[in-house]
């Protein structure tokens, strides 16, 4: 039995490192290494580029200053080298590719690879010459390698980097197996003001629509059509509950986009009854909305097949990172599409029927 909701950081808090590899990424691998006990529950997936062999992990740990997140951030590159990069782990060699500025300036001066103190050269013009030289150095890392050396020898292309310097900290350092491109970390206050914000969102927009609806037919359509995105949405969820897969603000992006879609479709069956209406005066309720579902249908198969196959094509081939929001999208047309055919018709009619009101038929 699942206990609700699988809610993903942003509503719950936690923090969100994402990492980069040499090669092809092992998930299970990961997942053995960062062990629940060390760094709390996890969540690892694959995300952008698969050629980029990057990836997300998801903590559930909250970091409470930027000290904590770079003991967290420590800790977990432990945990990795462990079982990534065990030749390395006991030696006193530094890993370049998870290395600050401060530790490559300080290996700079130490060991002065450029001579500048034989140059007669001030210690602060020293300093500035080797920071501007690490700077250079971190930059072609970050930038131009996208965080990952595999040599320190591709450390020569740094501008202002000379052989000496690159020779100087090959002793030190060592390109290691993986990186840590970022770090991101969502409390538990800010968490629960997004989870509040979500449903506010989500809550004017069934509002928004009702208003519109309402005053553009009659108001009992307006309900009709919130009922019926009522029950998208609702269903949609269930889906998410039932599969324990993680709703995240992609995922509540595409509940909004959901709404707007299905209550579409829902304005051009009204607008087709309405018009019948005016047609067939003689023709009662029942058979006017049938008439205008049948009229219509052929146009809602036609958009919704079409929309379909595009997000069903995202959720089979997009990836980790759009599998939520994609997953929404594609069960939520399929649940909107009915519905709009099989609930918010029937019931405006079955309230004219209930209330004994007739419908409007205007001649104009």
């Amino acid at each position: 039995m699942h206990g609700g909701f699988a809610l993903g950081i942003d509503f719950t808090g936690g923090t969100v490192i994402y990492l980069k590899f040499n090669s092809t990424p092992d998930i299970d691998l990961i997942r053995r290494s960062l062990k629940p006990e060390a760094v709390g529950t996890t969540t690892i997936q694959r995300y952008d580029d698969p050629a980029k062999n990057t990836v997300i992990v998801r903590m559930q740990t909250v970091f409470g200053s930027e000290q904590d997140v770079d003991a967290g951030q420590r800790k977990l590159q432990a945990l990795l080298r462990e079982t990534f990069d065990a030749a390395n782990a006991g030696t006193s060699r530094l890993d370049f590719n998870n290395t600050g500025l401060d530790t490559v300036v300080k290996a700079l001066l130490d060991n002065d690879p450029d001579n500048w103190k034989a140059q007669n050269k001030t210690s602060q013009e020293i300093e500035a010459h080797y920071v501007a030289v690490g700077t250079a150095m971190l930059d072609y890392r970050n930038r131009v390698k996208e965080g990952l050396l595999t040599s320190l020898d591709e450390l020569r292309s740094a501008p202002g980097a000379s052989i000496a310097a690159v020779e100087t900290l090959k002793k030190g350092f060592y390109p290691g197996p993986f990186a840590v491109k970022g770090v991101e970390s969502v409390g538990a206050v800010v968490g629960s003001d997004l989870r509040r914000r979500a449903a506010l969102a989500v809550g004017l927009s069934f509002l928004g629509m009702l208003v519109y609806i309402g005053f553009r037919f009659r108001p009992i359509y307006g309900v009709a059509a919130i009922v019926a995105l009522f029950h998208d949405v609702t269903i949609t969820l269930g889906l998410f509950a039932l599969t324990q897969k993680e709703i995240s603000l992609n995922v509540i992006a595409a509940l909004l986009t959901l709404v707007g879609y299905s209550v579409n479709d829902t304005i051009v069956i009204f607008d087709r009854v309405r018009e019948n209406l005016r047609l067939m005066r003689k023709e009662s309720l029942t058979q006017v909305i049938n008439l205008s579902i049948n009229q219509t249908l052929s146009r809602t198969i036609l958009t919704s097949g079409m929309t379909f196959l595009a997000v069903f094509s995202l959720l089979m081939f997009g990836g980790e990172v759009l599998n939520g929001f994609s997953f929404a999208l594609t069960v939520g047309i399929i649940i909107g599409t009915y519905s709009t055919v099989g609930i918010a018709g029937p019931i405006v009619e079955w309230w004219y029927k209930s209330s004994g009101e007739r419908p409007k038929r205007r001649t104009a």
